[in-house]
């Protein structure tokens, strides 16, 4: 497998991001040239090749997507990047905003032309706010080089705009429908599906939403071809992926690996983690962020970190986040803090998440003090069994997803916390 970079490739050689010159010395805009030249459905065929799946964590194909807004009814259709990276230990896109911005830039510039879009929007997480003057460098020297607002590259009638959109911190805000609330100026609540965004998105109009590192592999993929970009990774899913290490490893921080590297290499390599940070064996690892699951170490010895290799084991990509702990950590104390987290961020919109993410954090939190009792366990699958089917959106039905999981992996812990010396409460509905 090529082990060659598609995001990082310029983290190291542009003094200044935001420098127009010395992005394009670099083969910036290199695919927005070659998109330019060629038929629209050829560039869906190319990305649809190359087989990106969405790089925010549901991994649905970008060349789909695209497709599917392509041929929606209705203009103008509008270009939206999903910067709100709130999923915890997930730091991917922050950094592309911070070294490469511009590759985000010129990505969801092509796709204004592919979609003769009018305007694009960047929907930033809030406490992302200190990047928002280097994005803004990078939109104003765009602009003045003609590669952004009117007639683009001197190209009559090519007239396509960026602008950017602070969140205020709610995690919820990273579904993307509750994002489109929130760029109208609304409450950032998700809404009810269908109709689907492609067709009913922003002010009602067709709407493509990706994600920061989707959007920044689109000019690779036009400048290389999608076999090129494909051959990178694996068959069930193209390119590389920007991982974020965490936790009790040694080599802590951001890396690009190709999909399809053996997560041992990645969690034992100096190359990468470089093993454990502690000198503790490790026990197990939350993938993908807090809405992503859990496996212990035992299970993952012939693991591939690819999409299929990771499903395979029941497992997910997701945003790329690895969250590394050894055995000195107990589950129930680290599932607490996930239950804490999605309580805490909860829209309220409906009552199984409203009231169902607290019920888990209670539970949890009993567990925490030795004070289970017999029937408990049965009880608290119910609760997240009806808290996953019955919540409105991605945030209460993943609120359970590491705790099941967990149960999978570890249930000799949750048998530790039953007080078997108690009766047995009666039934009561949570």
């Amino acid at each position: 497998m090529t082990n060659k970079k598609v995001l990082t490739t310029r983290f190291e050689k542009m003094n200044d991001p935001t420098d127009i010159k010395n992005y394009c010395a670099l083969s910036g805009y290199e695919g927005l040239k070659k998109a330019l030249e060629m038929e629209k459905e050829d560039i869906l065929e190319e990305l649809e090749t190359a087989l990106l799946r969405g790089r925010g964590g549901a991994a649905f194909p970008l060349g789909k997507k695209w497709r599917h807004l392509f041929y929606s009814q209705g203009n103008p259709k509008y270009i939206v990047c999903n910067a709100d990276e709130g999923e915890p230990g997930t730091f991917k896109d922050k950094a592309l905003l911070d070294f490469d911005p511009l590759a985000l830039i010129e990505g969801m510039t092509i796709a204004g032309y592919l979609f003769d879009s009018p305007q694009g929007y960047i929907y930033i997480r809030g406490e992302y706010r200190h990047l928002h003057d280097r994005l803004n460098a990078a939109l104003n020297n765009a602009r003045q080089m003609k590669l952004l607002g009117k007639n683009i590259l001197g190209i009559k009638g090519f007239d396509y705009d960026i602008r950017i959109i602070s969140g205020a911190g709610a995690y919820v805000c990273g579904e993307n429908s509750a994002l489109l609330n929130s760029i109208e100026g609304k409450t950032g609540r998700p809404r009810v599906k269908p109709p689907h965004l492609a067709d009913v998105g922003l002010y009602l109009k067709p709407t493509l939403v990706n994600n920061v590192e989707s959007y920044a592999c689109v000019p690779y993929i036009l400048r290389y071809g999608g076999e090129a970009f494909k051959s990178l990774g694996t068959q069930d899913g193209g390119g590389t992926k920007l991982i974020c290490l965490t936790g009790h490893v040694k080599n802590r921080g951001l890396y690009e690996v190709n999909l399809g590297t053996p997560l041992q290499k990645i969690l034992y390599s100096e190359e990468y983690g470089g093993g454990s940070s502690t000198g503790r064996p490790l026990k197990f690892i939350h993938f993908g962020g807090q809405s992503g699951p859990i496996g212990s170490v035992d299970q993952l010895e012939d693991c591939i970190y690819s999409y299929d290799g990771m499903w395979d084991k029941e497992l997910s990509v997701g945003s790329g986040a690895i969250v590394v702990m050894d055995d000195s950590v107990s589950i129930i104390d680290y599932l607490t803090q996930v239950a804490a987290f999605f309580a805490h961020e909860s829209c309220g919109k409906c009552t199984p998440c409203r009231i169902g993410t607290l019920r888990i954090l209670e539970m949890l939190e009993k567990f925490q003090q030795g004070m289970g009792r017999p029937g408990d366990m049965e009880r608290f699958c119910a609760m997240l069994t009806h808290v996953t089917q019955l919540s409105a959106c991605g945030l209460g039905q993943s609120a359970s997803t590491a705790i099941f999981s967990a149960i999978q992996a570890f249930p000799e812990e949750f048998e530790q916390v039953i007080d078997t010396k108690v009766e047995k409460v009666q039934e009561v509905m949570w």
